[in-house]
């Protein structure tokens, strides 16, 4: 009898062949317990390794009940009793049957590439790597190193083979790849190629990690533009070249000069009818502003000059300052110290008569209603700006007015028109040259707003997916804090701390406004689901503490309600 074990990419379990049905492996558990054995040395561990990995926070008799059953139902699955066997401390796969897994053969196969450094055995190694470990387990702690460890070991083989493809596939970000076809393409004096290439490392860049290509990328491309017998260089791949430039500048903390060449670029998109362009120009300029403390100056001089200015090009302006407006609108003071700020821009947009000031100032101005809990008001004034916004075709505000909508509808426990105004936005997002913030914030509400057990999954699953490395952490906050909340609330709590713990990390980097108050609420919930009461008190009682210094009386009323739910019942309410 042969046993083979697919673990790579996705989970399935064949015997001699025949492939056990996913249905077989309803219970978590019986999966989890065969998949530990199968990525462990001799397929072997011991029994204290596995209640700690599953069940950490009990103590050792009910984790080694749960592992029993976990035990009984992966026989069960599998429908053979001595698949697993259990002497004294040991917990195994049986002796007498054969066992194989993809991750053996690819560690075999990739260490002799790696040792004869031929590129005809590492695409041999690399072909059998069917995906990273497990993904559907991605926020399981114990599979973190053995699945690092396989990634790596998969890009060495990438790297030694030269399948810069293969690499740019696993990680369109990497610049020796992305570069490595760059140079292959000039030297075929293909500058079409080349110039697709450097394209799309800057937009995987920008989305994925917020930066720009390197210098030796940018200089590629600058070859690739003055490549002698073919048409001269359209004035959109000019401009590209210089935001990479500026963002050169801002990631080497030479503030004034990526200012300087925002501005310039900026100038120059406008006059070439470049939307985007003129967005991502602005983003920078207001980036260099924030880096040197001086952006709500920048943000009100910038927004008085185009609101009187008008032109098609205002939203896109407007669009560039929207992600640091709703930090600010975040800012550790509450939301209060922008309101008056917010009055004088709606008083120059209409002054100006200035559709899209209007709209901005509105949207502004509905969200400080919400944070301080007057819905009604701050409906009024984001339908207001959801049609502003519409009127000028502003993607990105739009975007934004409707994921507002859909908090207003989440706090008055209406998630099917919650759901819908979702759905509205996130067609919208997917057009937006923002979107890779948006979504992440709006996947946030669409936990939030599931209805069942399985939409509640595959709406975290959806989010999980959005979680790439490099995406926008202020923007992942409220997912990872949704996430968290709706996995403990189900009783998934070994999901729950990673998540956790990777938000109290980004709020640590971004400091201020509502996240740690949240990450405390988050907190509290997870300590409730493990039965820890007090704990769960304290937690709610900090983050109540922290929303009502923000002025936020509505999440302050929520944690208060949580802290009588989690009151243990010889305690005085």
């Amino acid at each position: 009898m042969k046993i083979h074990i697919q673990l790579l990419g996705h989970f399935t379990v064949q015997i001699d062949g025949r492939e056990i049905p996913a249905a077989a492996w309803k219970r978590d558990r019986a999966a989890a317990i065969v998949k530990f054995l199968a990525i462990s040395p001799e397929h072997r561990i011991h029994r204290e390794k596995a209640m700690e990995a599953f069940w950490p926070d009990l103590e050792i008799e009910p984790a080694g009940a749960n592992l029993r059953k976990a035990i009984h139902f992966a026989r069960r699955a599998v429908d053979m009793h001595d698949i697993i066997m259990v002497d004294k401390e040991i917990v195994g796969f049986s002796s007498h049957i054969e066992f194989e897994t993809d991750v053996q053969q690819f560690e075999a196969a990739a260490k002799l590439a790696l040792r004869s450094k031929d590129l005809a055995e590492c695409e041999k190694a690399a072909e059998i790597y069917g995906g990273a470990l497990l993904p559907d387990d991605r926020f399981l702690e114990w599979l973190d190193a053995p699945r690092s460890r396989l990634q790596r070991l998969f890009t060495d083989v990438l790297r030694t083979g030269k399948l810069w493809r293969h690499l740019i596939a696993l990680d369109p970000t990497d610049e020796e790849a992305q570069c490595a076809l760059m140079q292959a393409a000039l030297d075929a004096g293909n500058r079409t190629e080349a110039i697709r290439q450097f394209d799309q490392l800057r937009e995987r860049l920008h989305a994925e990690l917020g930066v720009g290509p390197s210098k030796a990328a940018i200089e590629l491309y600058e070859r690739a533009l003055s490549l002698s017998g073919v048409e001269p260089a359209a004035p959109a791949e000019r401009i590209r070249a210089s935001l990479a430039w500026a963002l050169v500048h801002l990631q080497s903390g030479e503030f004034d000069k990526a200012a300087e060449l925002a501005r310039e670029t900026r100038s120059q998109a406008l006059d070439a009818g470049l939307g985007r362009e003129v967005g991502e120009a602005g983003a920078i300029l207001g980036l260099t502003a924030h880096m040197q403390g001086r952006w709500p100056e920048l943000f009100r001089s910038e927004f008085t000059e185009w609101a009187r200015s008008g032109g098609s090009f205002v939203p896109a302006v407007f669009d560039g300052h929207l992600c640091l407006a709703e930090f600010c609108l975040c800012d550790a003071k509450g939301h209060g110290a922008i309101a008056l700020s917010a009055q004088e821009l709606l008083v120059v947009a209409e002054d100006a008569q200035s559709v899209a000031g209007r709209g901005l100032a509105c949207l502004i101005l509905g969200e400080i209603a919400r944070c301080a809990g007057k819905l009604d008001e701050a409906e009024t004034l984001l339908t207001q700006a959801e049609h502003l916004h519409t009127e000028v075709n502003a993607l990105s505000g739009r975007v934004l007015v409707l994921e507002r909508l859909a908090e207003i509808a989440l706090a008055r426990g209406q998630k099917w028109r919650a759901g819908r105004l979702i759905q509205r936005a996130f067609a919208d997002a997917t057009r937006s040259w923002l979107s890779s913030h948006l979504l992440s914030r709006l996947q946030a509400l669409a936990v939030r707003a599931a209805t069942t057990k399985d939409k509640i999954a595959e709406a975290i699953l959806a989010g999980d997916r959005l979680l790439t490395p490099g995406a926008c952490q202020p923007c992942s906050m409220a997912l990872r804090t949704a996430s968290a909340v709706a996995l403990a609330q189900a009783g998934n709590l070994e999901q729950v701390d990673r998540r956790l713990n990777d938000a109290e990390r980004i709020a640590g980097m971004w400091q201020g406004g509502p996240w740690a108050a949240a990450l405390w609420e988050a907190r509290g919930v997870q300590r409730q689901a493990q039965a820890n009461s007090i704990r769960a008190l304290a937690a709610f009682s900090e983050a109540a503490a922290r929303y009502e210094d923000l002025g936020r009386p509505l999440d302050q009323a929520r944690c208060v309600s949580r802290m009588a739910d989690a009151m243990p019942e010889h305690l005085p309410r």
